[in-house]
């Protein structure tokens, strides 16, 4: 358990980083339409989840096949945290936002770590669920859900707020 512990907290700071970096990227390389899948292309709540969902993927990539044998509820518990982080973005910014009646960057910004946090954190509490492990399938169909709909709605977004630079 304690080479668990120690993937989800490195994963932590892993996915900090690269979704702080993933923020500029877009456009340190050139606006590219791969890029624009992974990454924010404009400054919508619905492209800053991307910030913390692909970056936390790309660990898990890493991760499953690290502890794949060892802890197999892992997986699930670990795409269901980053579920919860994700979701958690635009909440907590409309919470916050809809009490002030404006954004506040900085805030914008610590929404960012809390729900990275809160993902990883969230992972940890679910690392050993039967609950979970047994409905991996449903959490596995969720996550590619999510992750088709960040690449369609990149390039086709929805005429609501949730898409709307703010």
């Amino acid at each position: 358990m304690k080479q668990a512990k120690y993937y989800l907290i490195i994963g932590f700071f892993f996915t900090s980083v690269l979704g702080t970096l993933s923020h500029f990227l877009y456009d340190w390389t050139g606006r590219g339409a791969v890029i624009a899948l992974f990454c924010p292309v404009n400054e919508s709540t619905w492209e800053h989840m991307k910030l913390l969902f692909f970056p936390m993927m790309l660990w898990f990539l890493f991760m499953k096949e690290q502890l794949r044998e060892t802890h197999p509820p892992l997986p699930a518990a670990y795409m269901a945290g980053n579920l919860a982080g994700t979701l958690s973005i635009p909440v907590l910014f409309y919470t916050y936002s809809g009490i002030l009646g404006r954004n506040v960057p900085a805030a914008d910004i610590a929404i960012f770590f809390i729900c990275t946090f809160l993902a990883f954190r969230t992972s940890w509490i679910l690392r050993d669920s039967q609950y979970i492990y047994r409905r991996r399938l449903m959490i596995y169909i969720l996550t590619g859900l999510i992750t088709l709909m960040f690449f369609i709605f990149t390039f086709f977004p929805p005429g609501i707020g949730l898409f709307a630079e703010p």
